[in-house]
């Protein structure tokens, strides 16, 4: 086999010094994109077959087809680049992929799809379109995700993305819907598999996130930074191979659910699967079954030292399986590597495909139009640590520290957030673009069929090195208190803003907020400061009862030696305490109908420590702990009426304060039965006939103990969504002890 072939196209830099030269670097890479997506789609020699669904989980071919052109044209009406569509019914329903929820979702009886001719003819129109684009915008260097530049770089990332994904339901069809050709050649090597080991690797800190400096261009998902501190480890050194698996499945693999996750046995149960999906079972002379493999464009007897093709599942049921085999280390556990494992073992492969000469592995289409032998291509002695076929990895997808979702493409990766999608890494002989970097991050669920296949680790039965997990927090009424205390209204450095950070598709603002408003809290905050100088008051301790997501009990760890932050809702509390620990929390909130806009904040964004001298905690005002006392001062923040019994409350808060203590209440008295029996209301109630408001009841209940020193209203506003906002004027008394 030649291994000096060069790639056939270079990514394309974000940077030059030519406007023109640049402009013509995308449009080649355009146009090699666009003609390599129609070279697959060319194997096809009967049109019947873009609309059979071999997969039924998937599309027929047919959506593909149009999806990836039509990609252009819905995006480029989002971003306002262009105003007119091509062809409205077509973009429409060639627009949404489908990510296989589960075994039965997807229905094709509401479909009308168009004839291949009708898509061909509009894929000229759209790349004629594109290339009139490239050729006519504004192009400032380097490009920015910001720029029509970027778009168009997203719209060729995204066709090689279904270059892959389309070749594997090709895969799935009968063969005599395909016809061979010379740009697209399988591999005919074959024989007995090399026999897997461990190989020793060095645990080393991992640093997680494509840098921003980066010259190429790339998904929402891979930017940001975390880091991981990797313990010592052992890999395979080759992918498990068709001969390696081969015993697994002799060994009554699929049969025996012990093996399988809950997951796995529910997959299995529902598709009745006994070995791999590409692999054939034929008779032999003698009638017995052999294995065959189906490949893309043709079948062969199952080449033993090629790399298996498997789901997740399936991969996570063979370690199980090995693990059986080998149980007289009960200390050690084969397993499937973890992302922080998979780039240590990628640091042996230098470069990437955007500055390769020589192509290191079975990538980009560069040897084969299918995988190869599991020992061809080897670095410091492990093998195909890069190309052949993907590796299922034991990381779910998330977010790193300070990602940001792209405007124009928000629900790229926010969606497989949800704990229920794994990454693959490494890249297949498909692989080409953004898809064969080291920083790419690509992740699909644990039942997906994809050119994929995977290698094991083994390691300490308790490690599994992987990042915390932060999901997006979706609870309504959670989001909308992180927004308010940390997005909305003045920020901690003085500085005038309405609602930070939030652009809509285009990248104007989006916040239609009719009034400047001060941030809440440090309305509160202020308020507070004032009186302690005021008044002289101790510094050693305070409660911030109703801390919710914390912004108060932050801001107040300045000015005093230990706050106890209490809300009643864990759901709140464990935001700041993730805050607390130098954690980012991400939130979505509710832009127009089903758009939403999606959030990250971290403490340094409004200029806060993450002060060690708080203490949260979950608790009720009606029934708190007798060693909640002790206070210097007591803010109560909205709890009086989401208590059951706050008249209990404010005859007994007395006791938990010092010596001239103050008691601060925070309270718009709007009770209601569903928290508040009636005759527990403090106010807006009638007594012998005379009208009785909120702050009669309190002063009624608090005045034997305390003095009132000070009243003044607040300005409070909550984001409902784009248009919608909640606003307040709570009523804010200090008193203090007798």
């Amino acid at each position: 086999m030649d291994v000096s072939k060069t790639s056939r196209v270079k990514l394309p830099s974000l940077n030059g010094v030519s406007v023109s030269a640049k402009k013509q670097e995308l449009k080649e890479y355009f146009r090699q994109t666009w003609a390599e997506y129609e070279a697959l789609f060319s194997l096809i020699n009967d049109d019947s077959a873009y609309f059979l669904k071999p997969e039924r989980l998937r599309h027929p071919l047919i959506f593909y087809f149009g999806h990836t052109a039509s990609f252009y044209i819905n995006k480029l009406i989002l971003g306002k680049f262009i105003a007119q569509r091509i062809n409205g019914k077509l973009e429409a329903i060639c627009a949404v992929g489908v990510d296989e929820m589960s075994w039965d979702d997807l229905n094709s009886a509401h479909y009308d799809w168009p004839s291949v001719d009708e898509v061909r003819g509009y894929r000229i129109q759209v790349a004629a379109l594109v290339e009139k684009l490239i050729d006519s915008m504004v192009l400032t260097l380097p490009i920015s995700p910001s720029s029509l530049a970027w778009l168009i770089l997203m719209g060729c990332e995204h066709e090689r993305i279904h270059l892959e994904t389309s070749s594997v339901i090709m895969r799935m069809l009968p063969l005599h819907y395909l016809s061979a050709n010379d740009h697209w050649r399988t591999c005919v090597d074959s024989a007995n598999a090399p026999k897997n080991e461990l190989m020793p690797m060095a645990g080393k800190l991992i640093e997680f996130g494509k840098p921003r400096s980066d010259n190429t261009f790339g998904w929402d998902n891979e930017y940001g930074y975390n880091t991981l501190t990797l313990h010592d480890f052992r890999v395979s050194k080759y992918l498990v191979s068709n001969q390696e698996y081969l015993a697994f499945v002799n060994a009554g693999g699929y049969q025996q659910t012990q093996f399988w996750s809950a997951e796995g046995q529910q997959w299995l149960a529902f598709t009745k699967a006994t070995r791999p999906r590409f692999w054939l079972e034929k008779n032999s002379d003698s009638n017995e079954t052999i294995y065959w493999q189906r490949n893309l464009l043709n079948e062969m007897p199952l080449p033993l030292n090629w790399p298996v093709e498997v789901n997740y599942l399936e991969a996570k049921a063979f370690c199980h399986w090995k693990n059986s085999q080998h149980s007289t280390n009960k200390k050690q556990f084969i397993r499937l590597p973890t992302e922080a494992e998979w780039l240590c073992l990628r640091d042996k492969v230098s470069g990437n495909l955007s500055d390769w000469q020589v192509v290191p592995g079975n990538i980009n289409k560069e040897y084969y139009a299918s995988s190869c032998p599991v020992d061809t291509f080897g670095h410091e002695g492990v093998f195909d640590i890069v190309g052949n076929v993907w590796q299922w990895t034991e990381t779910t997808i998330d977010g790193f520290q300070g990602f940001e979702v792209h405007p124009l493409y928000d629900d790229f990766s926010t969606p497989t957030f949800d704990g229920k999608h794994n990454l693959i890494k490494g890249g297949s002989w498909i692989s080409t673009g953004n898809e064969a970097q080291r920083n790419s991050r690509y992740a699909f669920r644990r039942h997906f069929f994809q050119h994929a296949g995977f290698r094991y680790v083994e390691s300490s039965r308790e490690e599994l090195p992987n990042l915390a997990i932060n999901h997006y927090e979706r609870d309504v009424g959670v989001c909308q208190q992180l927004h308010a205390h940390y997005v909305m209204g003045e920020s901690a450095t003085g500085k005038s803003v309405i609602d930070k950070g939030e652009k809509d598709q285009s990248g104007s603002a989006n916040s239609a907020m009719p009034v400047e408003v001060k941030n809440y809290n440090q309305q509160i905050i202020t308020q507070l400061l004032n009186i302690l100088e005021k008044y002289h008051v101790g510094t050693n301790k305070c409660l911030d009862l109703g801390c919710s997501v914390g912004r108060t009990s932050f801001m107040l760890a300045q000015h005093f030696k230990h706050v106890d932050g209490v809300d009643l809702s864990a759901r709140y509390i464990q935001h700041a305490v993730s805050l607390q620990q130098g954690k980012s929390v991400r939130y979505l909130l509710e832009n127009e109908g089903d758009i939403v806009d999606y959030h990250e904040v971290t403490l340094m964004d409004v200029d806060l420590p993450c002060s060690k001298n708080i203490h949260f905690s979950q608790g009720d005002i009606s029934n708190l702990k007798a060693d909640i006392s002790g206070y210097n001062v007591i803010l109560v923040q909205h709890v009086l009426e989401q208590s059951y019994d706050p008249r209990l409350f404010l005859k007994t808060v007395h006791q938990r304060l010092n010596r001239n203590g103050l008691l601060v209440i925070i309270s718009s008295y709007d009770f209601d039965e569903q928290h508040t029996a009636k005759e527990n209301w403090l106010g807006g109630i009638k007594i012998n006939g005379e009208n009785v408001s909120g702050f009669d009841g309190l002063s009624s209940l608090l005045t034997p103990n305390f003095n009132l020193l000070v009243q003044h209203q607040l300005t409070r506003l909550l984001k409902t969504n784009r248009r919608h906002f909640t606003l307040s004027f709570p009523h804010l008394t200090v008193w203090q002890l007798k």
